[in-house]
Protein backbone atom coordinates (compact mmCIF):
# COMPACT_ATOMS: atom_id res chain seq x y z
CA UNK A 1 0.00 0.00 0.00
CA UNK A 2 2.69 2.47 1.06
CA UNK A 3 4.70 1.64 -2.41
CA UNK A 4 1.28 2.47 -4.41
CA UNK A 5 0.68 6.07 -2.13
CA UNK A 6 4.91 6.71 -2.90
CA UNK A 7 4.08 5.44 -6.40
CA UNK A 8 0.98 7.83 -6.88
CA UNK A 9 2.67 10.59 -5.55
CA UNK A 10 5.53 10.29 -7.67
CA UNK A 11 2.92 10.16 -10.67
CA UNK A 12 1.09 13.27 -9.74
CA UNK A 13 4.36 15.50 -9.13
CA UNK A 14 5.57 14.54 -12.41
CA UNK A 15 2.03 15.23 -13.87
CA UNK A 16 2.14 18.59 -11.99
CA UNK A 17 5.65 19.85 -13.32
CA UNK A 18 5.35 18.56 -16.94
CA UNK A 19 2.15 21.19 -17.00
CA UNK A 20 3.56 24.11 -14.64
CA UNK A 21 4.80 26.97 -16.05
CA UNK A 22 6.18 29.89 -14.41
CA UNK A 23 2.72 31.90 -13.06
CA UNK A 24 2.27 35.06 -11.74
CA UNK A 25 2.91 34.97 -8.09
CA UNK A 26 6.65 34.16 -9.47
CA UNK A 27 6.82 38.13 -10.22
CA UNK A 28 9.02 39.78 -7.70
CA UNK A 29 7.03 42.87 -7.60
CA UNK A 30 5.54 45.58 -9.48
CA UNK A 31 5.63 45.10 -12.83
CA UNK A 32 6.80 48.25 -15.51
CA UNK A 33 4.87 48.73 -18.58
CA UNK A 34 6.04 51.05 -20.80
CA UNK A 35 4.16 52.65 -23.81
CA UNK A 36 6.76 54.51 -26.61
CA UNK A 37 4.64 57.26 -27.15
CA UNK A 38 3.04 60.24 -25.08
CA UNK A 39 0.05 59.76 -22.71
CA UNK A 40 -3.15 59.67 -23.99
CA UNK A 41 -3.12 58.09 -27.10
CA UNK A 42 -4.91 54.43 -27.57
CA UNK A 43 -2.00 52.45 -26.59
CA UNK A 44 -1.82 54.62 -23.29
CA UNK A 45 -5.97 54.40 -23.40
CA UNK A 46 -5.93 50.16 -23.87
CA UNK A 47 -3.04 49.98 -20.99
CA UNK A 48 -4.93 51.85 -18.37
CA UNK A 49 -7.61 49.80 -19.15
CA UNK A 50 -5.81 46.42 -18.24
CA UNK A 51 -4.15 48.13 -15.21
CA UNK A 52 -6.93 47.27 -12.97
CA UNK A 53 -7.76 43.92 -14.52
CA UNK A 54 -4.25 43.40 -13.61
CA UNK A 55 -3.86 43.74 -9.85
CA UNK A 56 -7.39 42.17 -9.58
CA UNK A 57 -6.69 38.99 -11.07
CA UNK A 58 -2.53 38.75 -10.61
CA UNK A 59 -1.76 41.00 -7.33
CA UNK A 60 0.54 43.17 -8.66
CA UNK A 61 0.46 46.45 -9.49
CA UNK A 62 0.69 47.39 -13.22
CA UNK A 63 3.27 50.99 -13.25
CA UNK A 64 2.42 52.79 -16.79
CA UNK A 65 5.57 54.72 -17.86
CA UNK A 66 6.05 57.03 -21.29
CA UNK A 67 8.88 56.53 -23.42
CA UNK A 68 7.71 58.57 -26.48
CA UNK A 69 10.03 59.33 -29.99
CA UNK A 70 10.92 58.10 -33.14
CA UNK A 71 7.07 56.93 -33.75
CA UNK A 72 7.95 54.34 -31.00
CA UNK A 73 11.11 53.53 -31.93
CA UNK A 74 13.16 54.82 -29.48
CA UNK A 75 11.43 52.52 -27.32
CA UNK A 76 11.10 49.15 -29.51
CA UNK A 77 15.20 50.31 -29.55
CA UNK A 78 15.86 49.87 -25.62
CA UNK A 79 13.86 47.39 -25.21
CA UNK A 80 16.08 44.80 -25.39
CA UNK A 81 18.47 46.14 -23.26
CA UNK A 82 16.28 46.01 -20.34
CA UNK A 83 15.68 42.85 -17.64
CA UNK A 84 14.33 40.02 -19.33
CA UNK A 85 13.08 38.89 -16.27
CA UNK A 86 9.57 39.19 -16.51
CA UNK A 87 9.34 42.72 -14.66
CA UNK A 88 9.19 45.02 -17.79
CA UNK A 89 6.80 44.91 -20.86
CA UNK A 90 6.57 47.51 -23.63
CA UNK A 91 3.63 48.14 -25.61
CA UNK A 92 3.89 47.05 -29.13
CA UNK A 93 2.17 48.47 -32.82
CA UNK A 94 1.79 47.30 -36.18
CA UNK A 95 2.31 48.47 -39.24
CA UNK A 96 4.97 50.70 -37.05
CA UNK A 97 7.54 47.78 -36.10
CA UNK A 98 7.27 46.92 -39.35
CA UNK A 99 7.48 49.57 -41.55
CA UNK A 100 10.04 51.78 -39.70
CA UNK A 101 12.89 49.20 -39.52
CA UNK A 102 12.12 48.47 -43.56
CA UNK A 103 12.31 52.04 -44.18
CA UNK A 104 15.64 53.00 -42.40
CA UNK A 105 18.38 51.48 -39.49
CA UNK A 106 15.82 52.37 -36.44
CA UNK A 107 18.22 50.31 -33.39
CA UNK A 108 15.83 47.63 -34.31
CA UNK A 109 14.52 44.65 -36.51
CA UNK A 110 11.39 43.29 -36.29
CA UNK A 111 12.49 39.62 -35.49
CA UNK A 112 14.16 41.60 -32.56
CA UNK A 113 11.07 42.16 -30.90
CA UNK A 114 9.75 39.47 -28.11
CA UNK A 115 6.07 39.65 -28.74
CA UNK A 116 4.02 38.00 -27.03
CA UNK A 117 0.42 39.31 -27.75
CA UNK A 118 -2.14 41.17 -30.11
CA UNK A 119 -4.83 41.79 -27.80
CA UNK A 120 -6.87 44.56 -29.81
CA UNK A 121 -7.14 46.39 -33.11
CA UNK A 122 -8.54 50.19 -34.27
CA UNK A 123 -10.15 49.34 -37.18
CA UNK A 124 -9.27 51.74 -40.01
CA UNK A 125 -12.83 54.17 -40.51
CA UNK A 126 -13.31 56.84 -42.77
CA UNK A 127 -14.79 59.81 -40.81
CA UNK A 128 -16.18 63.02 -41.87
CA UNK A 129 -17.66 65.47 -39.56
CA UNK A 130 -21.70 65.67 -39.17
CA UNK A 131 -22.10 68.45 -41.48
CA UNK A 132 -19.96 66.90 -44.50
CA UNK A 133 -21.58 66.39 -47.78
CA UNK A 134 -20.91 63.15 -47.71
CA UNK A 135 -23.73 61.48 -46.38
CA UNK A 136 -22.46 57.79 -47.53
CA UNK A 137 -18.74 56.28 -48.95
CA UNK A 138 -20.35 56.49 -52.44
CA UNK A 139 -20.63 60.66 -52.11
CA UNK A 140 -16.56 60.65 -51.44
CA UNK A 141 -15.45 58.54 -53.97
CA UNK A 142 -17.67 59.92 -56.51
CA UNK A 143 -16.06 63.36 -55.54
CA UNK A 144 -12.90 62.18 -55.30
CA UNK A 145 -13.42 60.41 -59.07
CA UNK A 146 -14.50 64.02 -59.88
CA UNK A 147 -12.10 65.58 -58.88
CA UNK A 148 -8.76 64.09 -58.63
CA UNK A 149 -6.43 64.78 -55.42
CA UNK A 150 -8.47 67.65 -54.42
CA UNK A 151 -10.26 65.39 -51.29
CA UNK A 152 -8.34 66.07 -48.73
CA UNK A 153 -7.97 63.34 -45.92
CA UNK A 154 -5.86 63.87 -42.11
CA UNK A 155 -4.27 60.89 -40.89
CA UNK A 156 -1.75 59.84 -38.20
CA UNK A 157 1.60 60.31 -39.90
CA UNK A 158 3.30 58.79 -43.08
CA UNK A 159 4.01 54.86 -43.25
CA UNK A 160 1.55 54.83 -40.70
CA UNK A 161 -1.97 52.63 -40.26
CA UNK A 162 -4.10 55.61 -41.23
CA UNK A 163 -1.64 56.39 -44.39
CA UNK A 164 -1.44 52.65 -45.41
CA UNK A 165 -5.21 52.72 -45.25
CA UNK A 166 -5.60 55.51 -47.63
CA UNK A 167 -3.17 53.96 -50.30
CA UNK A 168 -5.32 50.73 -50.47
CA UNK A 169 -8.19 52.75 -50.49
CA UNK A 170 -7.12 54.39 -53.75
CA UNK A 171 -6.17 51.77 -55.09
CA UNK A 172 -9.41 49.16 -54.76
CA UNK A 173 -11.79 52.38 -55.65
CA UNK A 174 -9.70 54.02 -58.36
CA UNK A 175 -9.52 57.77 -56.82
CA UNK A 176 -6.48 59.56 -56.11
CA UNK A 177 -7.23 61.96 -52.64
CA UNK A 178 -4.85 63.23 -51.13
CA UNK A 179 -3.20 62.55 -47.70
CA UNK A 180 -2.13 65.07 -44.97
CA UNK A 181 -0.41 63.64 -42.22
CA UNK A 182 -0.66 64.67 -38.69
CA UNK A 183 1.42 63.65 -35.58
CA UNK A 184 -0.97 61.68 -33.90
CA UNK A 185 -5.10 60.82 -33.73
CA UNK A 186 -5.31 63.69 -32.26
CA UNK A 187 -4.17 66.51 -34.11
CA UNK A 188 -5.86 64.77 -37.52
CA UNK A 189 -9.01 64.66 -35.29
CA UNK A 190 -8.23 68.92 -34.58
CA UNK A 191 -7.65 69.07 -38.17
CA UNK A 192 -10.68 67.39 -39.68
CA UNK A 193 -13.07 69.22 -37.01
CA UNK A 194 -11.65 72.71 -38.23
CA UNK A 195 -12.31 71.65 -41.60
CA UNK A 196 -8.68 71.94 -42.63
CA UNK A 197 -9.70 68.53 -44.09
CA UNK A 198 -12.89 67.01 -45.62
CA UNK A 199 -12.29 63.98 -44.49
CA UNK A 200 -10.45 61.50 -42.01
CA UNK A 201 -8.75 58.35 -42.55
CA UNK A 202 -9.27 57.34 -38.72
CA UNK A 203 -10.33 54.58 -36.17
CA UNK A 204 -13.54 53.93 -35.04
CA UNK A 205 -11.93 55.06 -31.62
CA UNK A 206 -12.62 58.33 -32.92
CA UNK A 207 -16.23 57.86 -33.78
CA UNK A 208 -16.66 56.68 -30.00
CA UNK A 209 -14.71 59.67 -28.93
CA UNK A 210 -16.27 62.48 -30.63
CA UNK A 211 -19.62 60.80 -31.07
CA UNK A 212 -22.33 63.14 -32.57
CA UNK A 213 -19.89 65.54 -33.56
CA UNK A 214 -18.78 63.32 -36.88
CA UNK A 215 -20.41 60.07 -39.04
CA UNK A 216 -18.16 57.43 -40.11
CA UNK A 217 -18.82 56.26 -43.64
CA UNK A 218 -17.26 52.87 -42.98
CA UNK A 219 -14.92 50.72 -41.18
CA UNK A 220 -12.50 48.07 -42.00
CA UNK A 221 -13.26 45.27 -40.08
CA UNK A 222 -15.39 41.43 -41.00
CA UNK A 223 -18.45 42.76 -39.53
CA UNK A 224 -20.07 45.40 -37.90
CA UNK A 225 -18.74 46.74 -34.77
CA UNK A 226 -21.18 46.69 -32.16
CA UNK A 227 -21.03 50.15 -31.07
CA UNK A 228 -21.60 51.37 -34.47
CA UNK A 229 -24.49 48.91 -36.48
CA UNK A 230 -25.42 51.31 -38.35
CA UNK A 231 -22.10 51.70 -40.29
CA UNK A 232 -21.47 49.63 -42.61
CA UNK A 233 -17.79 47.84 -43.56
CA UNK A 234 -15.79 48.17 -46.50
CA UNK A 235 -16.23 45.27 -47.41
CA UNK A 236 -20.29 45.24 -47.46
CA UNK A 237 -19.45 47.92 -49.93
CA UNK A 238 -17.06 45.98 -52.17
CA UNK A 239 -14.05 47.09 -50.99
CA UNK A 240 -11.77 44.16 -49.63
CA UNK A 241 -10.73 46.14 -46.78
CA UNK A 242 -9.89 44.52 -43.24
CA UNK A 243 -7.76 45.96 -40.82
CA UNK A 244 -6.17 48.82 -38.46
CA UNK A 245 -3.86 49.98 -35.97
CA UNK A 246 -2.66 46.38 -33.85
CA UNK A 247 -1.18 46.71 -30.33
CA UNK A 248 0.00 44.01 -28.53
CA UNK A 249 3.21 43.76 -25.89
CA UNK A 250 6.58 42.53 -25.48
CA UNK A 251 9.52 41.54 -23.54
CA UNK A 252 13.26 41.91 -24.26
CA UNK A 253 14.21 38.73 -26.08
CA UNK A 254 16.15 37.78 -23.32
CA UNK A 255 12.99 36.31 -21.44
CA UNK A 256 12.64 32.51 -21.29
CA UNK A 257 10.33 30.37 -22.51
CA UNK A 258 8.64 30.53 -19.30
CA UNK A 259 8.48 33.70 -18.73
CA UNK A 260 7.13 34.60 -22.30
CA UNK A 261 4.12 31.91 -21.53
CA UNK A 262 3.21 33.15 -18.17
CA UNK A 263 2.95 37.17 -19.77
CA UNK A 264 0.71 35.59 -22.65
CA UNK A 265 -1.66 33.63 -20.85
CA UNK A 266 -1.75 36.57 -18.25
CA UNK A 267 -2.89 39.20 -21.07
CA UNK A 268 -4.98 36.68 -22.34
CA UNK A 269 -6.84 36.44 -18.99
CA UNK A 270 -7.28 39.86 -18.96
CA UNK A 271 -8.36 39.72 -22.93
CA UNK A 272 -11.12 37.65 -22.21
CA UNK A 273 -12.48 38.78 -18.90
CA UNK A 274 -16.09 40.26 -20.11
CA UNK A 275 -16.02 43.40 -18.09
CA UNK A 276 -12.89 44.27 -19.97
CA UNK A 277 -13.87 43.39 -23.58
CA UNK A 278 -16.99 45.16 -22.88
CA UNK A 279 -14.78 48.51 -21.68
CA UNK A 280 -12.69 47.88 -24.77
CA UNK A 281 -15.71 47.62 -27.46
CA UNK A 282 -17.46 51.02 -25.44
CA UNK A 283 -14.14 52.62 -26.18
CA UNK A 284 -14.35 51.50 -30.28
CA UNK A 285 -11.68 49.16 -29.83
CA UNK A 286 -11.54 45.97 -31.79
CA UNK A 287 -10.71 42.37 -29.60
CA UNK A 288 -8.77 39.99 -31.09
CA UNK A 289 -6.66 37.54 -29.60
CA UNK A 290 -3.17 36.61 -31.03
CA UNK A 291 -1.10 34.62 -28.31
CA UNK A 292 2.89 33.74 -28.27
CA UNK A 293 1.97 30.47 -30.12
CA UNK A 294 -0.11 32.18 -32.57
CA UNK A 295 2.28 35.18 -33.06
CA UNK A 296 5.11 33.67 -35.56
CA UNK A 297 1.76 33.08 -38.39
CA UNK A 298 0.38 36.29 -37.62
CA UNK A 299 3.56 38.24 -37.79
CA UNK A 300 4.46 36.67 -41.36
CA UNK A 301 1.01 37.50 -42.96
CA UNK A 302 1.32 41.10 -41.20
CA UNK A 303 4.83 41.33 -42.91
CA UNK A 304 4.20 40.63 -46.20
CA UNK A 305 0.71 42.60 -46.45
CA UNK A 306 2.15 45.52 -45.02
CA UNK A 307 5.77 46.03 -46.54
CA UNK A 308 3.39 45.29 -50.36
CA UNK A 309 1.51 47.76 -49.65
CA UNK A 310 4.60 50.21 -48.86
CA UNK A 311 6.29 49.06 -51.54
CA UNK A 312 3.29 49.75 -54.14
CA UNK A 313 3.34 53.18 -52.34
CA UNK A 314 7.11 54.39 -52.55
CA UNK A 315 7.40 54.60 -48.81
CA UNK A 316 10.35 51.80 -49.04
CA UNK A 317 12.51 50.68 -51.87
Amino acid sequence: MLKKIVMSAAVALAMLASTSVTTAAELSGPVSYIIPFGPGGESDISARFQQPFFKEKFGQDMVISYQPGGGGAVGWASLNGLSGNGQTIMGVNLPHIIIKPAQKDVGFTTDDLNTFYIFHYTPDAIVVTADSPYQTLADLVADAKANPGEVTMSGSGKASANHLAQIKFDKLAGTLTTYVPFKGTGAAVTALLGKQTKAEWGYTTVGAKQGEAVRMLAVAMEERHPLFPEVPTFKELGYDMVGGAYRGIALPNTADAATTKMWSDMIGEINNDAAFRQQMLDGGFAMLDVDADGMADFMKARIEEYLNDAREAGLIK
